[in-house]
């Protein structure tokens, strides 16, 4: 049987595509180190178990996979029917038996990937809607996907940190999370310095500034309300805790 591969020929899709398939890998490896005793253990997102993280990743690839059926069918399938639709879906998930939670974060993952590959260039550049309402081409769902995966391979709380997080992809996490919070107009007295690449982060402009150094990594878990470590102020202020950034 002839191997089936990607249609896309777009380099820069192609290795998009390719660190999200990765990250899925990661997700797959560190709940698959968890004991089926441990998926009722805390995460760390604040009320979840490490369930809820299995439950909500495995119907993310189910409603990301409903947006590619989107961009190849012309008929409009929302990620989600409602919010609260969405967190009935993940509560209810996480009361599934571990194989059942298991499968379900293999067959959705599988699932898209084969979405994916079978996208010719006229859908990648189709538009569909996100559950937060905004309209993008469905080439933007590999980054859905790809900040989901590696964000919340840490959140099991399972010994995964960000800085097994690729650079590119904390990159882009950290100018979607203050872009966020810019739109809300919230952070304008924040402006976060990465001193591996010296990037600036954040606010530009003038007035009172808080300037907040450390590894890419950090700085992203502390704009993601994740644990961090590591992060200082020019004059060694308190570090208070970052806006809100979903």
């Amino acid at each position: 049987m002839v191997a089936r591969h990607d249609l896309t020929t777009d380099p820069q899709l192609k290795a998009a595509l390719l660190t999200a398939r990765r990250g899925t890998a990661f997700f797959g490896r560190k709940l698959n180190e968890l004991a089926d005793t441990g998926l009722g253990q805390p995460s760390l997102l604040n009320g979840w178990t490490r369930a809820h993280v299995v439950a909500h990743v495995g119907y993310n690839a189910r409603a990301i996979a409903r947006l590619t059926q989107w961009a190849m069918t012309g008929v409009e399938t929302p990620m989600y029917s409602s919010p609260e639709e969405r967190n009935r879906e993940i509560n209810l998930g996480a009361t599934l038996p571990p194989i059942a939670l298991r499968h379900l974060y293999d067959h959705s993952a599988i699932h898209l990937n084969v979405q994916w590959r079978d996208l010719d260039a006229q859908a990648w550049s189709h538009e569909v809607k996100t559950a937060q309402g905004r309209i993008v081409q469905a080439s933007e769902t590999v980054w859905m996907r790809t900040r989901e995966v590696w964000m919340h391979a840490v959140d099991l709380n399972n010994g995964a940190t960000f800085a097994q997080i690729p650079t590119d992809v904390l990159a882009r996490l950290l100018s979607d999370i203050t872009g966020a919070w810019a739109a809300r107009g919230q952070g304008q007295d924040l402006r976060l310095h990465d001193t591996q690449s010296g990037a600036f982060y954040g606010a530009s402009g003038s007035g009172t500034i808080q300037l907040i150094s450390g590894p890419l990594p950090q700085l992203v878990a502390w704009a993601a309300g994740r644990p961090w470590s590591g992060l200082q102020t020019e004059a060694g202020a308190a570090i208070r805790p970052a806006p809100r950034w979903i």
